[in-house]
């Protein structure tokens, strides 16, 4: 006992971003502990049955391992990503947030980042949307999702998707003004490649990529962990969409530190005006109206209801972020 507390001791006082196989035994032997700088004094763990892939891509850590209770977790430079049991409590959410909340029927859409492809699954369903790029710098990650998390990884093989083996920040620089109608940034926490998707530089870019009116959504980090980044992000937000809208959402997802993950969401000035926390047209569930026949699972997560309820925030958050929001 003692020895593992001295191993997991050590690892708080390393800086991220961290190895998969540090965090495997640091609390328990036989169990993965998420432990991590940016939720000290404490971690998930979950019990492992079997490690599938270990490897070191040109960017991060790469792990996937079976567990007992969550199916197959990927976990990037020593942090949960997904599993196959809640996934889709943060996958629909991220997309369907920014889509169905738009005034207009969304077009074409950029997915930054997702690398797991679950993000792309659920653009899929909506029939409206006529492309999707992703630009992803990882090429690691699609190819052990598709072996790994195939559930996920179905949106891959959507004719109307492209993906883009690149520098998501470049990617958007070099686009048109205007040319999407929403962009979705699946990144995961702000330390190591993804540092760079929370500064003012990149949410300039994508301020200028969107089209008037268009929505933008950013994995938005946890109440309970991250205030004060939410709050420097909010504010950073309101800078840049002058004129526009900004908000926070959140959903529960138990693999994610604290249970809690938000969504950081946009929409830049001009265009119809439109409330983002409500809902303009149903889910996109199978056999609605609004659906696209590549799916034929259904919702499990995400329904109108939790769209606007998603918005309401518990008081501590309310008073802190409130500030920063527009209409």
């Amino acid at each position: 006992m003692g020895l593992r507390h001295s191993k997991a001791k050590k690892y708080e006082e390393k800086e991220q971003p961290a190895k998969a196989e540090d965090c495997v035994g640091a609390v328990m032997e036989g169990w993965f502990s998420e432990i991590s700088t940016m939720w000290p004094g404490e971690a998930m763990s979950i019990k492992m049955e079997e490690v599938l892939f270990k490897g070191r891509s040109d960017f991060q850590d790469v792990m996937v391992f079976k567990s007992a209770s969550y199916g197959n977790v990927l976990v990037l430079d020593g942090v949960i990503q997904c599993t196959q049991r809640d996934e889709h409590a943060y996958q629909e959410m991220i997309v369907h947030l920014p889509l169905c909340g738009l005034p207009e029927a969304p077009k074409r859409v950029l997915v930054v980042g997702g690398g797991d492809g679950g993000v792309l699954r659920e653009i899929t369903r909506h029939a409206s949307v006529e492309k999707i790029e992703m630009a992803e710098i990882d090429k690691m990650v699609p190819e052990v999702s598709k072996k790994y998390f195939p559930q996920m990884a179905v949106g891959f093989n959507d004719p109307r998707v492209t993906v883009n083996i690149c520098d998501g920040i470049k990617y958007v620089q070099d686009a048109a003004e205007g040319t999407y109608d929403a962009i979705i940034v699946d990144s995961s926490d702000p330390v190591g490649p993804a540092e760079v998707l929370f500064q003012q530089p990149f949410f300039e870019a994508m301020h200028r990529a969107l089209r008037p009116g268009g929505v933008i959504c950013t994995q938005g980090e946890s109440l309970w962990l991250h205030l004060p980044l939410i709050t420097e992000l909010a504010n950073m937000c309101k800078r840049v969409f002058v004129g526009g809208t900004v908000k926070y959402a959140y959903t529960t997802i138990p693999t994610y530190p604290s249970g809690q993950i938000g969504f950081m969401i946009c929409a830049k000035a001009g265009g119809t005006p439109s409330d983002l926390t409500k809902p303009k047209r149903p889910a996109p569930n199978v056999g609605s109206e609004t659906a696209s026949k590549f799916l034929d699972t259904p919702l499990k997560y995400y329904n109108n209801d939790i769209h606007s309820a998603s918005f309401v925030l518990p008081e501590f958050a309310r008073k802190e972020l409130e500030p920063a929001f527009s209409a």
